[in-house]
Order: structure tokens, then C-alpha cells, then sequence
């Protein structure tokens, strides 16, 4: 294997420590830096929104007297997979789009195409094997869910290439990874209501703020190659931007649990996470990559107090 630039194989913007060096052969490398699998927390964020659309779903039908314990367990490890196989299928595409923009940027020039570890047609291929990961998932929903998800993919290929004529291409990212929100509602009832389409609002919200704390990282190397992002937009005002929009987040996902029906538990969840979201606008300082990537990651947690809040739900709603 190639070695690059005294990084023995790794990237710079991942752990060297990571499972995928201690377990995977040094030839799968290059595949698991392009899914992104040395840096979970992609898929992490990813998979909530479908957690708690499930829940949300599964609360809602609870009340009905329709719910299936191992559906959701069942549809909760599709997610799961789902959310690991097209997370890495859509960095792979990502990373072919940016192939020229991520040899320019020293955060992201050691990656496996830049760097030179995998070529254009590999890359493809693999995109390819993921999406087929992904495909055979969402063929154990029902047809409206298959349809919903295929319906995903137009946001998808559109995503890489919304830095390049928008200051707003977290919004298109939140378009995309709050496609979940919808799937594990529609994959229970076969259909989707309000509280599903609130829910993927406060995840595309969501999903603008926590990838705005994400992008100060690259904002330098942004300006000088012209690549524009809301972390160049809002600059000193991102606090009060991320005051907007995780109160928006809050706003809208408490709209949701309304309407669908949902327990104590998942407005305490709600209010955990308030108190995180508070934590993470007071703390940060744009200026520090580390700490910018640090608080982004911190949301991995925000997702998980939110799915528990909602589960807890369900078993107190349950006979």
C-alpha cells in the first residue's frame, strides 16, 4: 500500500486509533476512510432522525392498540445498517465530486482519492456495492417507504454541489439526512401525517446547526478556494444563528410529539437536550477547529436523549 506523506495510510481529520487500522487489512484502508467508518459519527447522525421517527411511529401506534415490538426492533436494525451503507455511499460520491476541492484544503487532501490511495473507477464501484447494501434494506419496508427512500436519492446527488452556488448548503445537507424522519413513520403506517413532516423540519434545522459548528473548521481554506458554507455566512453571529435554530429544532419536534401522542418522557428528553443545545452555543469559540469539532460530535448525544426520551414513552404507553 502507498504510503502518504509521513501519515502511514490514515487521514488527518480522523483518529489513528480508530478500529479500522487494528482490524481491517491495510488494502481496506482507503474504502473505509472513503465511507467515512474511522469517523462514525456520520452515520450516528444520520440514523437518528429515522430513530425517532420509529418511535414517534411506534408511541402513535401504541395508543391504537397496532404496535409490534418486533417490528420496530426489526426496523430499527435496518436503520442501523441503512444509515452505515448510504452514509458511506454518500461520502464516497461526495468525495468524487470534491476530488479537485479536497486537494486544496489541508484538512481534507490526505483523503483516499486526493491522495491518491484509490482511484476514480474504484470509487465508483464501491459507491455502487454500498448503494446495493442500502437498496436491499429499504426493499423490507412496504412499497411506500421504497418509494420514499428512491425519492431521497435526487437530494443526495444534489447535496455536493450546493457549496458551489449557494451560502446555504447545510440546509440541502438537512434536506438529506433527515430523510429518516420520514422513512420510520411511513414505514409503520404506510403513509405519512403532520407529526412526520414537523419532525423532518426540526431535523433539517437541526442538521444547519450542528453542520454549521462542523464547517468553522474549513472556513479559511473555504474563502480562498470559494467554497461557501452558513459558517461564512453567519461568522461572528453564529451563536445567535444557533440560538434560532436549535430553538427552531426544539420548537418544531415538540409540534411533533403533539400531534402524534407521545409521553412525559419524550418532552424530557426534549428539555435534556435544550440544556445541551445551550451548552454547546454558550461554550463555543468558532475559531477553535478542535473545539468546533468537538461540540459537533456532542450531537451524536443530542440524538440519543432524544430517541430515549421517546422510547421510555413508549414502554410507560404500552399495557
Amino acid at each position: 500500500m502507498q504510503q502518504i506523506g509521513g501519515i502511514n495510510g490514515r487521514v488527518a481529520d480522523a483518529p489513528s486509533n480508530n478500529w479500522v487500522y487494528r482490524v481491517l487489512p491495510p488494502w481496506l484502508w482507503p474504502y473505509a476512510q472513503l465511507a467515512r467508518w474511522d469517523r462514525p459519527i456520520g452515520w450516528q447522525l444520520l440514523m437518528w432522525p429515522c430513530f425517532w421517527s420509529a418511535a414517534m411511529a411506534a408511541n402513535a401506534a401504541a395508543y391504537v392498540g397496532q404496535f409490534s415490538g418486533g417490528e420496530l426492533i426489526f426496523h430499527l436494525v435496518l436503520y442501523f445498517i441503512g444509515s452505515v451503507a448510504m452514509r458511506g455511499a454518500g461520502c464516497t460520491y461526495n468525495d468524487l465530486v470534491d476530488h479537485k476541492i479536497d486537494m486544496e484544503v489541508a484538512r481534507t487532501r490526505s483523503r483516499p482519492l486526493p491522495s491518491g490511495r484509490v482511484t476514480r473507477t474504484q470509487a465508483k464501484v464501491f459507491i455502487v456495492l454500498q448503494a446495493l447494501v442500502g437498496l436491499l434494506v429499504v426493499l423490507q419496508l412496504n412499497w411506500f417507504s421504497v418509494i420514499l427512500g428512491v425519492v431521497s436519492l435526487a437530494i443526495v446527488a444534489l447535496y455536493p454541489f450546493a457549496k458551489r452556488f449557494t451560502d446555504w448548503p447545510q440546509f440541502f445537507l438537512g434536506l438529506a439526512f433527515s430523510w429518516g424522519a420520514l422513512m420510520g413513520w411511513a414505514a409503520i403506517f404506510g403513509s405519512l401525517s403532520l407529526a412526520p413532516i414537523l419532525l423532518y423540519v426540526a431535523s433539517v434545522v437541526w442538521t444547519i446547526g450542528y453542520d454549521t459548528i462542523y464547517a468553522h473548521q474549513d472556513k479559511e481554506d473555504d474563502e480562498l478556494i470559494g467554497v461557501r458554507s452558513t459558517a461564512r455566512l453567519f461568522g461572528d453571529k453564529t451563536k445567535q444563528w444557533l440560538v434560532g435554530l436549535y430553538g427552531l429544532t426544539l420548537v418544531l419536534a415538540f409540534c411533533a410529539f403533539l400531534v402524534a401522542g407521545v409521553g412525559l418522557f419524550a418532552y424530557l428528553g426534549l428539555l435534556i437536550a435544550a440544556g445541551m443545545f445551550a451548552w454547546q452555543i454558550v461554550t463555543l469559540d468558532i475559531n477553535d477547529g478542535d473545539q468546533c469539532l468537538a461540540l459537533f460530535k456532542s450531537n451524536n448525544r443530542v440524538g440519543l436523549i432524544i430517541f430515549l426520551g421517546l422510547f421510555l414513552s413508549l414502554l410507560f404507553v404500552l399495557p
